[in-house]
């Protein structure tokens, strides 16, 4: 399966169980796969045969942005769900979410999730 990339794509929002991260907020970073066939889009350079990694970017923004979960798996998974619902051509996607700014004493990168999740067919 081909896939088209997303990589570290930078969000402030509101996700985290304790109080002070829904109200201060946070950055988040998100990365996809999008699993499809790219070979007729590739043979044809006709757009209509792949999907606008600009309009899935604008699903995760909207997501990460404008919503609120206790947990990043939530986020996640709610990403997942929406991309597999407005995009038929993908069959299934990866997300992964990471919290570089995770309330955790200590030295870090980042705390994540990644899921996968195939399109029921």
């Amino acid at each position: 399966m081909d896939k088209i990339l997303l990589s570290n794509l930078g969000f402030y929002g509101y996700h985290g169980v304790l109080k002070e991260e829904a109200v201060l907020g946070q950055k988040f970073f998100i990365d996809m796969e999008l699993y499809l066939d790219t070979k007729e889009a590739g043979k044809t350079d006709d757009m209509n045969k792949s999907v606008s990694y600009a309009d899935v970017y604008e699903v995760a923004k909207d997501i990460t942005e404008n919503r609120r979960f206790n947990l990043i798996e939530a986020l996640a998974e709610n990403i997942a769900d929406e991309v597999l619902n407005k995009f038929p051509l993908i069959k299934g996607v990866m997300v992964r979410v990471k919290k570089p700014e995770a309330p955790v004493p200590g030295i870090y990168d980042y705390f994540g999730v990644e899921i996968r999740r195939d399109r029921d067919e």
